[in-house]
């Protein structure tokens, strides 16, 4: 027996897979409420706070709830669109905070890491309070739908969807990411603080096709943002090919800042296949951003030091193997974080993943993760769900325990 894929692979390849599937000879039309629900307790070292125990919400995967529907047009076509909005089981809200709370990363923290007078700590410290208050959590702005919220049309040449989706590029690191991005031990862990990757887009296009084995996807996103289309402005790509026991594929996302200067770009290559009783997935990605974004309205004292400090150019490799059998899956993963800037930030994780299938729907995991915090790094374990935010001081290391249980409807 293989192990599942992800609920993400999963969703996104539903539409492809409609888009050759449809063909209807009489007009149906359907709406359906879907989720899950997450939750368990996390034990995490290494903080400001010391260890820290807590109840979580989104320990293997983000708690959610959903509606998504479908028209069957006749001829080849149909109408779709999901709507998917996060909460929290811990709390019933639609954000949360990492668990190391507002606590900036050290390369920003003081006026001397940032390469600036002391004289300038008030201003620092304001900034700092502004970007911990914005920017450090998931889904700060209570969006209703976060997650997903989108509509489309389906055709027999491919489906062309409008609205908030994943993007390309993280769909492939996503794929083949030995844990697909689920738990603590997920690659995209240490790439949280700053934000390595654009997981989600909004005001995007996209187009979509699967034929044979292939599955390919392009998206433009509109930046909406200021006098210049260019502003924010984002495009991604991705191909994956899959054939009997094993699969391949390349994402590519790029997005400009506020300004319109190229920001954030990622290219990831990954591949899996069957070996023995199990699955051996690796994935490896490059991150640039020379030119942060939204820091254009910082006092100019010290904006070029915040872009310095921010800056982003770091490769991300992650490898491992997983095996089911019968209600038992366990998953084995190692990350690494090869930091290129003058800070250094480089991390590495490892640890074991353990699920127990109770039905179909429902499911225990038990999760054990070591961060190694080398040089700068700064990293601490989180969750699908949430941020685990940073540890006290660059360089010091977290363990993470995770014990929960998941359902989905």
């Amino acid at each position: 027996m293989r192990p599942r894929s992800s609920n993400l692979v999963a969703r996104l390849s539903g539409v492809t897979v409609a888009a050759l599937a449809c063909a209807g000879a009489h007009a149906q039309s359907n709406v359906q409420l879907y989720g899950l629900v997450d939750a368990g307790i996390t034990h995490v070292t290494g903080l400001r706070q010391g260890s820290v125990t807590q109840l979580a919400s989104g320990i293997m995967e983000g708690s959610r709830w959903g509606l998504k529907g479908t028209e069957d047009l006749g001829g080849g076509y149909k109408a779709i669109f999901t709507l998917e909005s996060r909460f929290e089981v811990d709390t019933g809200s639609l954000s949360n905070r990492p668990i190391s709370g507002t606590q900036v990363p050290d390369r920003i923290a003081t006026p001397a890491a940032l390469g600036l007078p002391n004289a300038l700590a008030p201003v620092v410290d304001q900034v700092n309070a502004s970007i911990a208050g914005n920017t450090l959590g998931v889904n700060l702005a209570n969006n209703q739908f976060d997650r997903q919220a989108y509509m489309g049309l389906i055709t027999p040449v491919g489906a062309v969807l409008a609205g908030r989706m994943y993007t390309p590029d993280y769909e492939i690191s996503a794929a083949f990411d030995a844990m697909e991005t689920q738990s603590a031990l997920a690659a995209g862990q240490l790439a949280a603080i700053p934000a390595g990757f654009d997981i989600r887009i909004s005001n995007a296009l996209q187009y979509r096709i699967q034929t044979g084995g292939v599955t390919a996807a392009l998206m433009y996103g509109f930046g909406e943002t200021g006098n210049s289309s260019s502003n924010k402005r984002f495009v991604g790509a991705m191909g994956m090919y899959k054939g009997d026991g094993y699969a391949v594929g390349l994402g590519y996302n790029t997005r400009n800042n506020e300004l319109g200067q190229k920001s954030l770009t990622t290219t990831t290559v990954g591949g899996w296949v069957n070996v023995g009783p199990g699955k051996l997935s690796a994935v490896y990605s490059r991150h640039k951003d020379d030119h942060p974004s939204d820091l254009s309205a910082l006092p100019a004292l010290v904006q070029g030091a915040y872009m310095n400090a921010l800056k982003q150019r770091f490769d991300l490799f992650n490898v491992g193997y997983r095996v089911t059998s019968g209600p038992h899956t366990v998953t084995v993963a190692y990350t690494n974080r090869n930091e290129k800037t003058s800070y250094d930030a480089d991390a590495r994780s490892y640890g074991v993943a353990y699920t127990y299938a109770l039905s179909k729907r429902t499911d225990l995991n038990a999760v054990l993760v070591r961060f190694d915090n080398r040089k700068n790094g700064q990293a601490a374990p989180g969750g699908n769900g949430y941020l685990g935010g940073v540890t006290r001081a660059a360089g010091v290391d977290s363990t993470s325990l995770a014990l929960g249980i998941r359902h989905r409807f």
